[in-house]
Protein backbone atom coordinates (compact mmCIF):
# COMPACT_ATOMS: atom_id res chain seq x y z
CA UNK A 1 0.00 0.00 0.00
CA UNK A 2 1.36 3.61 -1.01
CA UNK A 3 0.17 6.80 0.60
CA UNK A 4 -0.58 7.96 -2.47
CA UNK A 5 -3.31 5.35 -3.81
CA UNK A 6 -6.81 5.69 -3.30
CA UNK A 7 -7.41 2.94 -1.21
CA UNK A 8 -4.80 4.64 1.61
CA UNK A 9 -6.50 7.49 1.30
CA UNK A 10 -10.39 6.82 1.59
CA UNK A 11 -10.29 3.31 3.11
CA UNK A 12 -6.96 2.96 5.42
CA UNK A 13 -6.26 6.37 7.18
CA UNK A 14 -9.40 7.20 7.67
CA UNK A 15 -10.27 4.48 9.76
CA UNK A 16 -7.35 4.13 11.21
CA UNK A 17 -7.84 8.01 12.36
CA UNK A 18 -11.49 6.82 13.53
CA UNK A 19 -10.14 4.11 15.80
CA UNK A 20 -7.28 5.82 16.95
CA UNK A 21 -9.37 8.64 18.16
CA UNK A 22 -12.45 7.66 18.56
CA UNK A 23 -12.44 4.24 20.16
CA UNK A 24 -9.82 4.20 22.15
CA UNK A 25 -8.52 6.68 25.04
CA UNK A 26 -5.92 4.69 26.96
CA UNK A 27 -2.22 5.74 25.19
CA UNK A 28 -1.56 2.04 25.62
CA UNK A 29 -4.73 0.86 23.75
CA UNK A 30 -4.03 3.82 21.09
CA UNK A 31 0.01 2.40 20.59
CA UNK A 32 -1.89 -1.12 20.20
CA UNK A 33 -4.35 -0.12 17.51
CA UNK A 34 -1.47 1.59 15.61
CA UNK A 35 1.02 -1.06 16.07
CA UNK A 36 -1.88 -3.85 14.94
CA UNK A 37 -2.83 -1.57 11.83
CA UNK A 38 1.04 -0.73 11.07
CA UNK A 39 1.25 -4.69 10.51
CA UNK A 40 -1.56 -5.21 8.02
CA UNK A 41 -0.23 -2.07 6.41
CA UNK A 42 2.99 -4.11 5.63
CA UNK A 43 1.24 -6.80 5.36
CA UNK A 44 -1.13 -5.55 2.36
CA UNK A 45 0.60 -6.19 -0.73
CA UNK A 46 2.99 -8.90 0.31
CA UNK A 47 1.49 -10.68 3.15
CA UNK A 48 4.58 -13.05 4.28
CA UNK A 49 6.77 -10.40 4.96
CA UNK A 50 4.74 -9.23 7.94
CA UNK A 51 6.75 -12.30 9.43
CA UNK A 52 9.77 -10.54 8.60
CA UNK A 53 8.72 -7.37 10.21
CA UNK A 54 7.64 -9.83 13.14
CA UNK A 55 10.68 -11.88 13.20
CA UNK A 56 12.71 -8.64 13.22
CA UNK A 57 10.95 -6.54 16.32
CA UNK A 58 10.96 -10.56 18.31
CA UNK A 59 15.21 -11.00 17.79
CA UNK A 60 16.04 -7.21 18.42
CA UNK A 61 13.72 -7.24 21.23
CA UNK A 62 16.03 -10.20 23.05
CA UNK A 63 18.82 -8.94 21.42
CA UNK A 64 18.75 -5.73 23.67
CA UNK A 65 17.36 -7.00 26.93
CA UNK A 66 20.11 -9.44 26.75
CA UNK A 67 22.92 -6.94 25.76
CA UNK A 68 21.50 -5.23 28.67
CA UNK A 69 21.82 -7.49 31.65
CA UNK A 70 25.39 -7.97 30.36
CA UNK A 71 26.06 -4.19 29.89
CA UNK A 72 29.08 -4.29 32.51
CA UNK A 73 30.38 -7.58 30.93
CA UNK A 74 32.07 -5.83 27.90
CA UNK A 75 33.15 -8.85 26.18
CA UNK A 76 29.41 -10.64 26.45
CA UNK A 77 27.54 -7.43 25.28
CA UNK A 78 29.98 -7.29 22.64
CA UNK A 79 29.26 -10.79 21.32
CA UNK A 80 25.27 -10.48 21.05
CA UNK A 81 25.98 -7.18 19.29
CA UNK A 82 27.94 -9.12 16.63
CA UNK A 83 25.12 -11.60 16.51
CA UNK A 84 22.68 -8.08 16.38
CA UNK A 85 24.93 -7.01 13.05
CA UNK A 86 24.69 -10.66 12.11
CA UNK A 87 21.27 -11.53 12.02
CA UNK A 88 20.13 -7.95 10.32
CA UNK A 89 22.74 -7.31 7.97
CA UNK A 90 22.84 -11.16 7.06
CA UNK A 91 18.75 -10.72 6.57
CA UNK A 92 19.64 -7.63 4.53
CA UNK A 93 22.17 -9.16 2.36
CA UNK A 94 20.15 -12.38 1.70
CA UNK A 95 16.86 -10.09 0.33
CA UNK A 96 18.46 -7.82 -0.90
CA UNK A 97 22.25 -8.78 -2.77
CA UNK A 98 22.54 -12.68 -2.65
CA UNK A 99 21.06 -12.46 -5.92
CA UNK A 100 23.56 -9.52 -7.02
CA UNK A 101 26.20 -11.66 -5.85
CA UNK A 102 25.06 -14.55 -7.16
CA UNK A 103 24.81 -13.04 -10.57
CA UNK A 104 28.38 -11.44 -10.71
CA UNK A 105 30.15 -14.82 -9.76
CA UNK A 106 28.32 -16.23 -12.26
CA UNK A 107 30.54 -14.10 -14.81
CA UNK A 108 33.60 -16.04 -14.19
CA UNK A 109 31.85 -20.44 -13.80
CA UNK A 110 31.74 -22.60 -16.22
CA UNK A 111 28.87 -24.01 -13.97
CA UNK A 112 26.53 -21.29 -12.95
CA UNK A 113 25.27 -20.97 -9.77
CA UNK A 114 21.18 -21.50 -10.31
CA UNK A 115 19.96 -17.38 -9.54
CA UNK A 116 16.97 -17.70 -6.64
CA UNK A 117 13.93 -15.90 -7.34
CA UNK A 118 14.35 -13.60 -3.87
CA UNK A 119 11.26 -10.66 -3.63
CA UNK A 120 12.91 -7.45 -2.24
CA UNK A 121 10.38 -6.70 0.91
CA UNK A 122 9.71 -3.22 1.30
CA UNK A 123 11.26 -0.82 3.30
CA UNK A 124 14.18 -3.26 4.25
CA UNK A 125 16.62 -1.37 4.59
CA UNK A 126 14.90 1.17 6.97
CA UNK A 127 13.76 -0.72 9.24
CA UNK A 128 16.76 -2.66 9.34
CA UNK A 129 18.56 0.25 10.33
CA UNK A 130 15.91 1.81 12.96
CA UNK A 131 16.21 -1.92 14.42
CA UNK A 132 20.05 -1.61 14.58
CA UNK A 133 20.49 1.97 16.06
CA UNK A 134 18.37 0.87 18.93
CA UNK A 135 20.30 -2.51 19.76
CA UNK A 136 23.55 -0.65 18.96
CA UNK A 137 22.63 2.59 21.73
CA UNK A 138 21.65 0.27 24.34
CA UNK A 139 24.91 -1.16 23.79
CA UNK A 140 26.71 2.29 24.01
CA UNK A 141 24.59 2.81 26.82
CA UNK A 142 22.83 6.07 25.01
CA UNK A 143 19.67 4.61 24.62
CA UNK A 144 17.45 2.90 27.25
CA UNK A 145 16.55 -0.40 26.78
CA UNK A 146 12.86 -0.99 26.64
CA UNK A 147 10.73 -4.02 28.38
CA UNK A 148 7.79 -3.61 26.52
CA UNK A 149 8.09 -5.62 23.79
CA UNK A 150 5.32 -3.86 21.83
CA UNK A 151 6.64 0.11 22.01
CA UNK A 152 9.61 -1.85 20.43
CA UNK A 153 7.42 -3.25 17.99
CA UNK A 154 5.70 0.05 17.36
CA UNK A 155 8.94 1.67 16.69
CA UNK A 156 9.95 -0.13 14.02
CA UNK A 157 6.91 -0.85 12.30
CA UNK A 158 5.15 2.82 12.48
CA UNK A 159 3.38 2.60 9.03
CA UNK A 160 4.32 6.61 8.41
CA UNK A 161 7.49 6.42 8.32
CA UNK A 162 8.11 2.37 8.16
CA UNK A 163 9.07 1.62 4.12
CA UNK A 164 10.74 4.67 3.11
CA UNK A 165 11.74 6.80 6.47
CA UNK A 166 12.99 9.13 7.97
CA UNK A 167 14.84 6.77 9.81
CA UNK A 168 14.40 7.93 13.38
CA UNK A 169 16.51 6.71 16.40
CA UNK A 170 14.44 4.89 19.43
CA UNK A 171 15.70 7.49 21.94
CA UNK A 172 14.23 10.59 19.74
CA UNK A 173 10.90 9.22 20.21
CA UNK A 174 10.72 6.56 23.03
CA UNK A 175 9.13 9.39 25.43
CA UNK A 176 6.74 10.55 22.28
CA UNK A 177 5.83 6.61 22.29
CA UNK A 178 4.63 6.61 25.88
CA UNK A 179 3.83 10.16 26.98
CA UNK A 180 2.70 12.32 23.91
CA UNK A 181 0.11 14.87 23.47
CA UNK A 182 -2.29 14.92 20.62
CA UNK A 183 -3.64 18.30 19.85
CA UNK A 184 -5.70 20.19 17.64
CA UNK A 185 -2.93 22.31 16.48
CA UNK A 186 -0.70 19.33 15.73
CA UNK A 187 -3.07 17.05 13.63
CA UNK A 188 -3.93 20.80 11.84
CA UNK A 189 -0.43 21.22 10.78
CA UNK A 190 0.03 17.31 9.94
CA UNK A 191 -2.93 17.39 7.75
CA UNK A 192 -1.43 20.33 6.05
CA UNK A 193 2.35 19.02 5.65
CA UNK A 194 0.63 15.43 4.79
CA UNK A 195 -1.31 16.76 2.09
CA UNK A 196 1.74 19.24 0.85
CA UNK A 197 3.37 15.87 0.08
CA UNK A 198 1.06 14.24 -1.40
CA UNK A 199 0.78 16.97 -3.62
CA UNK A 200 5.11 17.24 -4.30
CA UNK A 201 4.49 13.11 -4.93
CA UNK A 202 1.18 12.86 -7.44
CA UNK A 203 1.29 16.54 -9.08
CA UNK A 204 5.47 17.01 -9.83
CA UNK A 205 6.91 13.97 -9.30
CA UNK A 206 5.01 11.84 -11.41
CA UNK A 207 4.53 14.28 -14.19
CA UNK A 208 8.46 14.40 -14.16
CA UNK A 209 8.48 10.69 -14.00
CA UNK A 210 6.84 10.47 -17.14
CA UNK A 211 9.46 12.72 -18.81
CA UNK A 212 11.97 10.90 -17.14
CA UNK A 213 11.10 7.18 -18.27
CA UNK A 214 10.11 7.90 -21.37
CA UNK A 215 13.86 9.71 -22.30
CA UNK A 216 15.44 6.95 -20.65
CA UNK A 217 13.58 4.38 -22.37
CA UNK A 218 14.05 6.03 -25.68
CA UNK A 219 18.20 6.66 -24.92
CA UNK A 220 17.61 2.68 -24.56
CA UNK A 221 16.62 1.31 -27.97
CA UNK A 222 18.77 4.59 -29.96
CA UNK A 223 20.54 7.95 -29.68
CA UNK A 224 18.77 10.39 -28.45
CA UNK A 225 19.70 14.83 -29.24
CA UNK A 226 21.71 16.08 -26.73
CA UNK A 227 18.96 18.46 -25.75
CA UNK A 228 16.23 15.45 -24.68
CA UNK A 229 19.30 13.71 -22.85
CA UNK A 230 19.57 16.56 -20.77
CA UNK A 231 15.46 17.38 -20.56
CA UNK A 232 15.00 13.64 -19.34
CA UNK A 233 18.08 13.91 -16.41
CA UNK A 234 16.92 17.17 -15.21
CA UNK A 235 13.52 15.40 -15.32
CA UNK A 236 14.32 12.60 -12.80
CA UNK A 237 16.54 15.09 -10.73
CA UNK A 238 13.44 16.79 -10.08
CA UNK A 239 11.65 13.48 -9.67
CA UNK A 240 13.43 11.79 -7.14
CA UNK A 241 13.51 15.25 -5.31
CA UNK A 242 9.43 15.23 -5.33
CA UNK A 243 9.17 11.71 -4.68
CA UNK A 244 11.15 11.00 -1.51
CA UNK A 245 11.08 14.57 0.14
CA UNK A 246 7.08 14.31 -0.58
CA UNK A 247 7.05 10.69 1.27
CA UNK A 248 8.61 12.79 3.80
CA UNK A 249 6.41 15.01 4.01
CA UNK A 250 3.77 12.68 4.37
CA UNK A 251 5.36 10.64 7.21
CA UNK A 252 5.86 13.98 9.47
CA UNK A 253 2.50 14.76 8.64
CA UNK A 254 0.66 11.97 9.77
CA UNK A 255 3.23 11.57 12.79
CA UNK A 256 2.50 15.10 13.76
CA UNK A 257 -1.69 13.59 13.17
CA UNK A 258 -0.84 10.52 15.81
CA UNK A 259 1.55 13.28 18.00
CA UNK A 260 4.57 12.02 17.09
CA UNK A 261 7.31 14.56 16.27
CA UNK A 262 9.65 13.53 13.41
CA UNK A 263 12.92 15.07 12.39
CA UNK A 264 13.02 16.77 9.57
CA UNK A 265 14.52 14.78 6.39
CA UNK A 266 15.25 17.44 3.80
CA UNK A 267 15.88 21.13 3.12
CA UNK A 268 16.13 22.41 -0.35
CA UNK A 269 18.72 19.96 -1.17
CA UNK A 270 18.98 22.35 -4.33
CA UNK A 271 20.01 25.16 -3.19
CA UNK A 272 23.63 23.77 -2.06
CA UNK A 273 26.79 25.35 -3.59
CA UNK A 274 28.92 21.66 -2.49
CA UNK A 275 28.39 18.28 -2.47
CA UNK A 276 29.10 17.87 1.62
CA UNK A 277 26.36 20.79 1.88
CA UNK A 278 23.93 19.14 -1.08
CA UNK A 279 24.42 15.98 2.05
CA UNK A 280 23.96 17.74 5.06
CA UNK A 281 20.58 18.79 3.15
CA UNK A 282 19.82 15.46 1.13
CA UNK A 283 17.97 12.44 3.32
CA UNK A 284 19.42 14.00 6.42
CA UNK A 285 18.14 10.49 8.68
CA UNK A 286 20.23 8.43 6.60
CA UNK A 287 23.52 11.03 6.55
CA UNK A 288 22.64 11.09 10.16
CA UNK A 289 22.76 7.48 10.62
CA UNK A 290 26.21 6.58 8.91
CA UNK A 291 27.81 9.46 10.62
CA UNK A 292 26.90 8.23 14.08
CA UNK A 293 27.42 4.32 13.38
CA UNK A 294 29.92 4.55 10.74
CA UNK A 295 31.94 7.36 10.41
CA UNK A 296 32.25 8.56 13.43
CA UNK A 297 33.36 4.88 15.19
CA UNK A 298 36.25 4.63 12.25
CA UNK A 299 37.68 8.36 13.51
CA UNK A 300 35.63 10.39 11.22
CA UNK A 301 37.28 13.89 10.48
CA UNK A 302 39.14 14.88 13.60
CA UNK A 303 41.87 11.88 12.61
CA UNK A 304 44.89 13.63 12.84
CA UNK A 305 45.99 11.77 9.29
CA UNK A 306 44.55 13.12 6.21
CA UNK A 307 45.03 9.17 5.05
CA UNK A 308 42.61 7.73 7.29
CA UNK A 309 40.03 10.72 7.10
CA UNK A 310 39.83 9.73 3.36
CA UNK A 311 39.65 6.11 4.23
CA UNK A 312 36.78 6.82 6.77
CA UNK A 313 34.83 8.91 3.74
CA UNK A 314 35.29 5.68 1.53
CA UNK A 315 34.15 3.28 4.04
CA UNK A 316 30.86 5.17 4.45
CA UNK A 317 30.29 6.22 0.93
CA UNK A 318 30.42 2.56 -0.53
CA UNK A 319 28.06 1.87 2.19
CA UNK A 320 25.81 4.47 0.90
CA UNK A 321 26.21 3.30 -2.52
CA UNK A 322 25.71 -0.08 -2.10
CA UNK A 323 22.81 0.51 0.68
CA UNK A 324 20.85 2.17 -2.00
CA UNK A 325 20.57 -0.87 -4.67
CA UNK A 326 22.12 -4.00 -6.05
CA UNK A 327 23.82 -2.87 -8.81
CA UNK A 328 26.65 -1.51 -9.88
CA UNK A 329 25.97 1.83 -10.87
CA UNK A 330 24.86 2.58 -7.22
CA UNK A 331 28.42 1.59 -6.19
CA UNK A 332 30.00 3.79 -8.87
CA UNK A 333 27.32 6.85 -7.85
CA UNK A 334 28.34 6.25 -3.81
CA UNK A 335 32.33 6.49 -5.00
CA UNK A 336 31.63 9.74 -7.13
CA UNK A 337 30.12 11.08 -4.27
CA UNK A 338 32.86 9.77 -2.13
CA UNK A 339 35.82 11.70 -4.50
CA UNK A 340 34.03 15.18 -4.62
CA UNK A 341 33.42 15.38 -0.83
CA UNK A 342 37.10 14.09 -0.26
CA UNK A 343 37.96 16.78 -2.62
CA UNK A 344 36.11 19.57 -1.32
CA UNK A 345 37.63 18.72 2.02
CA UNK A 346 41.15 18.46 1.24
CA UNK A 347 40.53 21.90 -0.36
CA UNK A 348 38.20 23.54 2.18
CA UNK A 349 36.29 24.03 -0.78
CA UNK A 350 33.10 25.40 1.52
CA UNK A 351 35.60 28.10 3.10
CA UNK A 352 35.81 29.57 -0.83
CA UNK A 353 34.41 32.94 -1.00
CA UNK A 354 33.11 35.01 -3.88
CA UNK A 355 32.16 32.60 -6.21
CA UNK A 356 29.20 31.25 -5.09
CA UNK A 357 27.24 30.72 -8.19
CA UNK A 358 29.99 28.78 -9.85
CA UNK A 359 29.80 26.49 -6.56
CA UNK A 360 26.20 26.17 -7.20
CA UNK A 361 26.70 25.19 -11.04
CA UNK A 362 29.27 22.79 -10.33
CA UNK A 363 27.12 21.05 -7.49
CA UNK A 364 23.81 20.94 -9.50
CA UNK A 365 26.31 19.82 -12.35
CA UNK A 366 27.43 17.01 -10.34
CA UNK A 367 24.20 16.09 -8.59
CA UNK A 368 22.42 15.74 -11.96
CA UNK A 369 25.37 14.16 -13.36
CA UNK A 370 25.42 11.47 -10.25
CA UNK A 371 20.82 10.71 -10.70
CA UNK A 372 21.84 9.55 -14.24
CA UNK A 373 24.00 7.13 -12.76
CA UNK A 374 21.91 6.17 -10.26
CA UNK A 375 19.10 6.29 -12.85
CA UNK A 376 20.58 3.57 -15.25
CA UNK A 377 19.70 0.12 -15.47
CA UNK A 378 23.19 -0.78 -15.62
CA UNK A 379 26.67 1.04 -15.77
CA UNK A 380 26.82 0.42 -20.17
CA UNK A 381 23.63 2.21 -20.21
CA UNK A 382 24.70 5.24 -17.65
CA UNK A 383 28.03 5.67 -20.15
CA UNK A 384 25.70 5.32 -22.91
CA UNK A 385 23.21 8.48 -22.10
CA UNK A 386 26.14 10.48 -20.29
CA UNK A 387 27.39 10.72 -24.19
CA UNK A 388 24.25 11.51 -25.31
CA UNK A 389 24.53 14.49 -22.55
CA UNK A 390 27.80 15.87 -24.12
CA UNK A 391 26.66 14.83 -27.69
CA UNK A 392 29.83 12.55 -27.93
CA UNK A 393 27.38 9.58 -30.09
CA UNK A 394 27.13 12.11 -33.02
CA UNK A 395 23.57 12.28 -31.79
CA UNK A 396 22.77 16.30 -32.73
CA UNK A 397 21.44 18.70 -30.14
CA UNK A 398 17.82 19.51 -31.00
CA UNK A 399 14.61 17.18 -30.96
CA UNK A 400 11.45 17.40 -31.68
CA UNK A 401 10.80 15.59 -28.63
CA UNK A 402 12.17 17.83 -26.28
CA UNK A 403 9.91 20.50 -27.72
CA UNK A 404 7.10 17.91 -27.11
CA UNK A 405 7.99 17.72 -23.88
CA UNK A 406 8.45 20.98 -22.73
CA UNK A 407 5.09 22.24 -24.11
CA UNK A 408 2.74 19.71 -22.23
CA UNK A 409 5.11 19.77 -19.00
CA UNK A 410 6.49 23.04 -18.82
CA UNK A 411 4.14 24.16 -15.91
CA UNK A 412 5.65 21.24 -14.06
CA UNK A 413 9.09 21.53 -14.76
CA UNK A 414 8.52 25.10 -13.83
CA UNK A 415 6.65 24.35 -10.26
CA UNK A 416 9.55 21.73 -9.39
CA UNK A 417 12.15 23.90 -10.01
CA UNK A 418 10.96 27.07 -8.33
CA UNK A 419 9.53 24.46 -5.00
CA UNK A 420 12.58 23.21 -4.44
CA UNK A 421 13.93 26.53 -3.43
CA UNK A 422 12.81 28.30 -0.66
CA UNK A 423 11.12 31.23 -2.43
CA UNK A 424 7.52 29.74 -1.81
CA UNK A 425 8.14 29.04 2.01
CA UNK A 426 9.53 33.22 1.88
CA UNK A 427 6.79 34.11 0.41
CA UNK A 428 4.22 32.14 2.21
CA UNK A 429 6.07 33.30 5.63
CA UNK A 430 5.43 37.17 3.81
CA UNK A 431 1.64 37.09 2.98
CA UNK A 432 0.94 35.54 6.51
CA UNK A 433 2.86 38.53 8.03
CA UNK A 434 1.13 41.12 5.88
CA UNK A 435 -2.58 39.56 6.18
CA UNK A 436 -2.44 38.88 10.04
CA UNK A 437 -5.53 39.93 11.27
CA UNK A 438 -7.35 40.04 7.90
CA UNK A 439 -10.19 37.29 8.47
CA UNK A 440 -10.63 36.93 5.02
CA UNK A 441 -7.30 36.21 4.12
CA UNK A 442 -6.71 33.90 7.25
CA UNK A 443 -8.76 31.14 5.25
CA UNK A 444 -6.86 31.61 2.19
CA UNK A 445 -4.61 29.33 2.81
CA UNK A 446 -6.73 26.24 4.34
CA UNK A 447 -8.63 27.12 1.20
CA UNK A 448 -5.50 26.22 -0.81
CA UNK A 449 -4.79 23.25 0.69
CA UNK A 450 -8.16 22.07 0.01
CA UNK A 451 -8.26 22.56 -3.65
CA UNK A 452 -4.49 20.84 -3.71
CA UNK A 453 -5.95 17.91 -2.06
CA UNK A 454 -9.13 17.77 -4.81
CA UNK A 455 -7.07 17.80 -7.62
CA UNK A 456 -4.59 15.18 -6.06
CA UNK A 457 -7.53 13.27 -5.79
CA UNK A 458 -8.84 14.03 -9.41
CA UNK A 459 -5.87 12.90 -10.85
CA UNK A 460 -5.50 9.51 -8.53
CA UNK A 461 -8.84 8.42 -9.19
CA UNK A 462 -8.11 8.76 -13.13
CA UNK A 463 -5.13 6.50 -12.20
CA UNK A 464 -2.11 8.48 -13.17
CA UNK A 465 1.20 6.88 -13.34
CA UNK A 466 2.44 6.97 -9.22
CA UNK A 467 5.26 4.62 -8.53
CA UNK A 468 7.65 5.34 -5.57
CA UNK A 469 11.02 5.45 -6.45
CA UNK A 470 12.72 5.03 -2.64
CA UNK A 471 10.24 1.27 -2.43
CA UNK A 472 12.84 -0.24 -3.68
CA UNK A 473 15.27 0.42 -1.12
Amino acid sequence: MIFSSVTFLFYFLPVTLILYYGLFFSKCLKNGILLILSLIFYAWGEPKFVVLMILSIVVNYFLALIIDVYRDKKSIAKFFLVITCIYNLGMLFIFKYLTFVIRNINQYQNNPIIIPNIVLPIGISFFTFQALSYVIDVYRKSGVVQKNPFYVGLYISFFPQLVAGPIVKYSTIAEQIKNRKETWEKFSVGTCRFITGLGKKVLISNSMAIVADRVFGMSEISPIAASLAWLGSIAYTLQIFYDFSGYSDMAIGMGLMFGFKFEENFNYPYISKSISEFWRRWHISLGSWFKEYVYFPLGGSRVQNKDKMIRNLLVVWLLTGIWHGAEWTFIVWGLLNFVFIAFEKIISFEKIDKIDVFKHIYTLFLVNLGWVIFRSANLYEAGKYISYMFALSHNGFFSDYTLMFIKEYAVFFVLGIVFSTPIAKHANKLIVEKTKGVKVLEYAYPIAIMILFIIVTSYLVKGSYNPFIYFNF
